[in-house]
């Protein structure tokens, strides 16, 4: 344990000070959402102004809770060694997968896009049967779109397999 004094600025506070605009981003945004209510008087906005209100609160009891000498528990788990170094390769190759994955999006729609998403995720963090990473991957890809597009009603893209009939 360190004794030494390291002043006001730890990193719980970063983290509950994140939470927080995360939470007032997701208000404001939710602000310029414009559309009827529905017959029950629930409109667009109600579930993203409950999610992000519940954010902002949380947020601000965290950073409260930080201010007031609150500290995060100390890591007690016996398989993960809290001195080791972070694995800068893994969380470069993940933020390269999403990078991919955006700018590949609207050209190759959902489908195709989301499926290199989930395997390439998949390799970033170790899998060992590509073959099995690949099928679960291209089920999730397909499966997601389904459950957007047909269960949920939102309208996602579709690339190249435009007009192939999955909607």
């Amino acid at each position: 344990m360190q004794s030494k004094k390291r002043g006001w600025w730890r990193p719980e506070l970063g983290l509950a000070l994140a939470l927080l605009a995360v939470g007032v981003f997701v208000v404001v945004g939710t602000l310029d959402v414009s559309a009827a209510a529905s017959a029950v008087g629930i409109g667009p906005r109600f579930f993203p102004m409950l999610v992000g209100g519940a954010i902002t609160v949380v947020g601000l009891f965290y950073v409260v809770d930080v201010l007031r000498g609150g500290r995060g528990d100390p890591e007690e788990s016996e398989d993960i060694d809290a001195d080791a170094p972070a694995d800068l390769k893994r969380v470069a190759l993940v933020g390269g997968v999403f990078l991919a994955f955006t700018a590949l999006l609207n050209t190759l729609g959902w489908i195709i896009a989301g499926s290199l998403l989930f395997f390439g995720l998949s390799l970033a963090l170790g899998a060992e049967h590509k073959i099995r990473a690949a099928i679960v991957a291209v089920v999730l890809g397909v499966g997601t779109y389904l459950a957007f597009v047909n269960g949920l009603g939102v309208t996602l893209p579709a690339g190249i397999l435009g007009g192939v009939g999955l909607e």
